[in-house]
């Protein structure tokens, strides 16, 4: 079981800590905020007070023997750029960082970062989508040009099979899986009928995927 160390415990550093450690994972989250760490000290493995800009300090919890290093540290750049370089040459194996912008992401990927993540960004993506089509209920965008989405069944397709639309040739997408109340089809047949009201987890361009949803003009009452 790989072993992680969340590196400031806002509320993004907060939620993938109190995360990971629900889903099974040996978690330590460590914060120079004394408050920060009584708050989340019962939800993850380790907790400690820590300022994350000291070498000696992060030597001594034994940094360089965890797999994983997240720096959810977006504010004070410096701080950010100290924690993952002290990450990096202590050899943990990989360092996921928070970033505010895509300069401190530049930076933070020069130092070491194996990726960087926006969660803010991200977030105003992703409500962006929701607000401008009524089809589209989720949105992750994997680059500027593809996403993974959830969209509602479009009306002219309820009926009809995958075989039948012709959506890697007439859309260049692919469906993921197939929602359909509370349960989840994640290998969906080529012959798969799709039913009103379901929902389709699809991957393609960002273009093609609002081509879909602007064909579908009907008002959907989300779940």
């Amino acid at each position: 079981m790989k072993q992680y160390i969340v590196i400031g415990c806002g509320r993004f550093g907060a939620s993938v800590a109190t995360t990971m450690h629900l889903l099974g994972h040996q978690v330590m989250a460590i914060d120079k905020g004394e408050e920060i760490i009584q708050n989340i000290a019962d939800k993850v493995t380790h907790a400690a007070i820590v300022d994350v800009t000291d070498e000696q300090s992060l030597r001594s919890l034994g940094l360089g023997n965890f797999d994983v290093a997240i720096v959810a540290i977006g504010s004070d750049i410096r701080a950010s750029i100290m924690a993952t370089l002290i990450a990096k040459e202590m050899g943990v194996s990989q360092i996921v960082c928070k970033a505010k912008d895509e300069l401190q992401a530049k930076v933070l990927y020069k130092i070491g970062a194996d990726r960087v993540v926006f969660p803010e960004r991200d977030m105003g993506v992703r409500v962006a989508h929701n607000l401008v089509s009524d089809n589209i209920l989720d949105h992750i965008e994997l680059d500027p040009e593809y996403s993974i989405v959830e969209i509602v069944t479009p009306t002219s397709w309820v009926g009809k099979t995958l075989v039948e639309l012709e959506l890697r040739a007439r859309y260049e997408i692919t469906v993921l899986a197939i929602k359909t109340g509370k349960s989840i089809n994640v290998t969906p047949a080529p012959d798969e009928e799709l039913k009103s009201g379901s929902i389709l987890v699809v991957i393609g361009q960002n273009g093609k995927i609002s081509s879909i949803a602007s064909e579908n003009k009907d008002l959907i009452r989300r779940k």
